[in-house]
């Protein structure tokens, strides 16, 4: 279990990346010490670079190479408020510890995931395209209901998803890195592929789920079926998607791309079967209280001398 070694009588310096987060961990003792630094900035000055837990901005957050984190000589712990640690894993000074905010953005992504799917089943972009032209047009399009859906994750996010299918007399079939109760390994994606109308992608960046949705991995899906990416960007080879829309065979949902954000002209805007939205299935109202939540929590386990949770200790 995880600890921070700290002097229980000094104060505990906080870095956050905005004033209403400095706020919410001020407010658990009046030992803390909260100051708000852009890494970007370089080292931080005077009490900031006593700092022993730093907390960086959410969305795209880096480790900086601009001697911030060798301007932090008591830093213990770097407390992120995404899921995904990949940017850091790996970064940080040995006797650095790493947690995530596992949990804080598993509704709203999950929802996400459900939605887009759900959207992308009815033809719900197309009929939008069809309002847009004033044009009543009718067309059939497939179901989720009863559907066969693949969910390639099952962690947090993917547990959830599950859940929320429910509702919708779905069924998914788990695959995971390891086999547990319920969930397949990953070396059955051959023979799970064949079958799947929808696969949806949930897992973290590590080497081996890098392009890990392949020519082949694709190749596999039934034609007509539907892949969703509520991951990352990275986990999907671009072209290999590409070449499937563009011959109308798979159709795809999106909230992640590769490259990120997706440059002016890229193919993907005007490619056909698919849903995009610009990364934005954790960005609801409520995740930025239960971001704020995830870290107070984490700040007074460690003004309590308890174990810290989401720790990242292996990818």
């Amino acid at each position: 279990m995880a600890h921070l070694t700290l002097d229980p009588d000094a104060p505990l310096h906080v870095l956050v990346p905005s004033t209403a987060l400095g706020a919410a961990v001020e407010a658990l003792s009046p030992r803390v010490r909260a100051h708000r630094v852009d890494a970007a900035d370089g080292p931080p000055e005077g009490e900031a670079a006593l700092a022993q837990i730093w907390v960086p901005r959410a969305g795209g957050a880096t480790v900086p190479d601009n001697g911030f984190l060798e301007g932090l000589p008591r830093l213990q712990l770097v407390q992120l408020l995404s899921a995904g640690a990949e940017r850091f894993v790996g970064q940080l000074p040995e006797g650095v510890l790493l947690c995530n905010a596992r949990g804080a953005h598993t509704p709203a992504t999950a929802e996400w995931a459900v939605a887009a799917t759900l959207a992308a089943q009815r033809g719900i972009p197309r009929f939008v395209l069809e309002q847009d032209a004033g044009r009543w047009s009718f067309s059939t399009h497939r179901s989720l209901v009863g559907a066969r859906v693949l969910v390639v994750g099952a962690g947090d996010i993917g547990a959830a998803i599950g859940r929320m299918l429910a509702g919708f007399d779905v069924e998914p079939t788990f695959v995971a890195r390891t086999a547990r109760d319920g969930v397949r390994p990953v070396t059955d994606l051959p023979e799970l592929l064949p079958h799947a109308d929808v696969v949806i992608v949930i897992v973290p960046v590590t080497p081996e789920t890098t392009g890990m949705v392949d020519a082949g991995f694709l190749a596999a899906m039934p034609d007509g079926a539907l892949l969703v990416n509520a991951a990352r960007g990275v986990i999907v080879d671009t072209d290999a998607l590409l070449a499937e829309l563009v011959r109308g065979r798979l159709r795809a949902a999106l909230d992640v791309t590769d490259p990120e954000p997706l440059p002016e002209g890229h193919p993907l805007w005007t490619a056909p079967g698919l849903l995009l939205t610009p990364h934005v299935a954790g960005a609801v109202p409520e995740t930025g209280a239960r971001l704020a939540a995830a870290v107070t929590d984490q700040v007074r386990r460690v003004l309590a001398g308890e174990p810290l949770v989401n720790v990242v200790d292996r990818y």
